[in-house]
């Protein structure tokens, strides 16, 4: 398997299990978790939050260990990481402990999401294509069916369900390995300058919209189990999200490459703050499985159309560095987010997670929507190999 889209195909197994396994399965085990342990709505959000935190600890430390290692193998020994640290999640109750594990799982995984995201890149300009983009994202709905299929089934075996997702890990990371190639992208002795001023208006909605996605998956199953869902319906309520992650590049990767300007960003953004509100109108089980899918088939969007815009905007040698920044902003959101949506459910109910996730998905979208295309020619379509992208200078 050497073709970029087939490589492509592999490194996505690295956001399975970075983003699919590491981060949103845990809102599959947080009712119970929650029971066995006693923990308020706040104290079970403040646990993704620890895990945003070490996301955005990852951030800052990718551009580093791109620097010392390449990305190939900053990738390779992440992904090894997040799953020693989802296995390791099994062995304790403690919740100090359990904050510091979610956090390595978050600090790994984002080493994986930006260094994959970099590959992935790379492959896209290789084929002109936005294809390995949505794809390498897409990945993530592997990890979320798989553990929408099994992590119900377990009931209230949540140390199982963490040594189960712990093996998942380890086979993902033996997929992706050979789609990180040694020496591909050797150690540098920079990683490039970020470029946010140029894309202000795209980091304001990606930080609105880290904020407020989280709280959707995360609390997800609390609202599912508040309104006594069964076991069937929330594996198929999570497996359907999962596989509308997995289908997203069909419906997506044509707007994300032609699309001008914010557009497609803004409209994903919009269906994303539309399907998470679409759960408040009932919880009937077709609704909430329309909601869940529209969710599915859209937010893992959000982060390839961010990086289309980035690519088309900087210069190759800026990707990595661009990119790690706006993951720091994705970070400081998702961190805040899901403690902020806990407190708030507290005094509420958990209808007030989602309708978090709405508001400020929708905020976002009216930002996106005054993202303007580039000046002159250039577009986002991915630059062919061998040429260089047009300098954008600060516009926007």
């Amino acid at each position: 398997m050497r073709s970029p889209i087939a490589q492509a195909v592999r490194l996505a197994f690295g956001t399975a299990s970075a983003l699919g396994l590491a981060r949103f399965a845990y809102g599959l085990l947080l009712p119970a978790m929650r029971e066995d342990l006693g923990w308020s709505l706040a104290q079970a959000g403040a646990l993704s939050a620890a895990n945003g935190f070490g996301y955005l600890l990852g951030a800052l430390l990718t551009p580093l260990a791109v620097r010392r290692a390449g990305d190939a193998a900053a990738f390779r020994w992440s992904i090894l990481l997040t799953a020693a640290a989802l296995a390791a999640t099994a062995a304790t109750g403690s919740y100090p402990v359990l904050l510091a594990l979610r956090a390595a799982a978050g600090l790994t995984g984002a080493v994986v999401f930006i260094t994959g995201g970099v590959i992935a890149a790379r492959l896209a300009a290789r084929v002109a294509s936005g294809a390995p983009l949505t794809l390498y994202f897409a990945g993530t709905g592997l990890g979320i069916a798989l553990s929408g299929a099994v992590v119900p089934a377990l009931g209230g075996h949540w140390r199982t369900a963490w040594l189960v997702l712990g093996a998942a890990g380890a086979a993902a990371a033996a997929v992706s390995w050979s789609a990180a190639p040694a020496g591909a992208a050797p150690p540098s002795a920079a990683a490039g300058r970020a470029r946010v001023r140029p894309l202000w208006r795209v980091a304001v909605a990606y930080l609105l919209f880290a904020t407020g996605y989280i709280t959707y998956i995360t609390f997800l199953s609390a609202y599912l189990a508040d309104r006594h869902a069964s076991v069937a319906q929330v594996t198929l309520i999570w497996t359907v999200l999962g596989l509308a992650v997995v289908a997203a590049p069909v419906l997506w990767s044509g707007p994300l490459t032609t699309w001008p300007g914010g557009r497609a960003l803004a409209v994903l953004l919009a269906l994303l703050g539309g399907g998470a509100a679409l759960a408040l109108v009932s919880p009937a089980l077709p609704v909430v499985l329309a909601s869940a899918l529209v969710y599915g088939a859209t937010f893992m969007c959000v982060p390839a159309a961010v990086t289309a815009l980035i690519r088309g905007r900087t210069e190759p040698g800026d990707w990595t560095a661009t990119l790690a920044a706006f993951t720091m902003l994705f970070a400081l959101g998702q961190t805040a987010g899901p403690w902020l949506a806990g407190v708030l459910a507290d005094r509420t109910s958990t209808d007030a997670t989602l309708a978090w996730t709405a508001a400020l998905c929708t905020a976002a979208a009216l930002v996106a929507a005054a993202v303007r295309p580039p000046p002159g020619p250039a577009s986002l379509l991915p630059v062919p190999a061998g040429r260089t992208a047009p300098e954008q200078g600060e516009h926007q």
